[in-house]
């Protein structure tokens, strides 16, 4: 199933330079949306989902007690559907992962120095397996004509996220080719994106439909200024030849340590890659439920999506992020927003 090559990296320029690819330009955010100035999205809008450092995800909370105790802020997490873009909401279908390990970098052990790649590959091979539940509360969510806009709820001739049966992950490469950009530019790495929607041969927008990509870069790089843009990964998409092309930018979070993660669920060693998973797990949750931001579900004050309302929720506490069995293992993950409950699920039966 897996796909390893060692084509180069350089393709993506030429996506650029050809026009196959065309990079959004970054919005303003929706009149109305309460701006956390600590957030890392704060000016960089196309950042959706972003998962804060820890550290700024406690300078955010701070700002959001402050302002809603004046009236400023949202006391709700409820999250209502934004109409679709260009009709698609949801990764209504079985949900496909590839993970792109972009760059020579990967080659090494100073590329990759806890072995994050085999964790991952591990991590969306699991999705989907042993009966796990984490992924019910996304099957809550749902797109089609029979969804409006505003909707908190789904119900009647609607299409529901799918549940990943067998497993989340569709396919892996290794662009080995010439090394990841040390500091790579949001254009590069939707660039990257489409050059891996190629490579696995998915190049029309039906076989998109139900697709991501999961960008990683290795360790000692700093994609969209990771490392001091107070963001450990982020979503987005982009237009291109190929249809809309759904991302996530995953940078090494092990290289921030504790501040993405790492050993949030598991004490060391056994928590090296904690971070991985709990990021990684955010921005696919995410993406599910808003694959094309912001057509999905978001909060309609704050735009948050439905890992942010739940990141960082210390284990023990309720919602608190937590070990997952799957059917290879177990994994940290952390709950997502549900709306039928009204609480952050770390479990959540099947919904279709």
């Amino acid at each position: 199933m897996h796909k390893l090559t060692q084509i180069s990296t350089a393709a993506a320029a030429v996506l650029i330079a050809g026009g196959l690819i065309a990079t959004r330009a970054s919005a303003t955010p929706p009149g109305g949306l309460t701006v956390n100035p600590y957030s890392p999205s704060f000016e960089h809008p196309y950042r959706h989902g972003a998962v804060p450092t820890r550290e700024a995800a406690g300078l955010m909370a701070r700002w959001a007690k402050a302002h809603s105790a004046h009236g400023k802020g949202s006391t709700s997490n409820i999250l209502a559907y934004g109409g679709g873009t260009n009709g698609i909401g949801v990764v209504s279908n079985t949900p496909r992962v590839y993970l792109v390990f972009w760059g020579s970098q990967w080659q090494s052990s100073s590329g990759d120095p806890d072995g994050a790649a085999k964790y991952l590959i591990d991590l969306f091979g699991g999705i989907g397996t042993g009966g796990e539940l984490w992924s019910g509360t996304m099957t809550q969510y749902c797109d089609g004509s029979g969804v409006s806009q505003g909707m908190t709820s789904c119900s009647g001739s609607v299409a529901y996220v799918g549940y990943p049966s067998g497993g989340a992950l569709a396919g892996v490469w290794y662009d080995l080719g010439s090394p990841a950009p040390s500091r790579a530019r949001t254009s590069q790495i939707a660039a990257e994106a489409v050059a891996a929607a190629g490579y696995f041969g998915n190049t029309t927008a039906s076989s998109n439909r139900y697709v991501m990509y999961l960008v990683v870069s290795p360790s000692g790089t700093s994609p969209d200024g990771f490392g001091h843009a107070n963001f450990c990964a982020w979503h987005d998409y982009t237009t291109s030849s190929y249809g809309p092309i759904a991302y996530t930018n995953m940078p090494y979070v092990d290289d921030l340590g504790t501040s993405c993660g790492q050993d949030f669920v598991n004490p060391a060693p056994a928590g090296v890659n904690d971070g991985f998973s709990i990021v990684a797990g955010h921005e696919y949750a995410e993406t599910l439920t808003d694959m094309l931001p912001s057509g999905g579900w978001t909060n309609p004050s704050t735009g948050e999506e439905n890992g942010d309302e739940c990141a960082w929720i210390s284990p023990g506490q309720p919602g608190g992020a937590a070990d997952v069995s799957m059917g290879n293992g177990a994994y940290a993950m952390q709950s997502t927003w549900s709306n039928d409950t009204d609480a952050c699920d770390i479990s959540h039966e099947i919904i279709n």
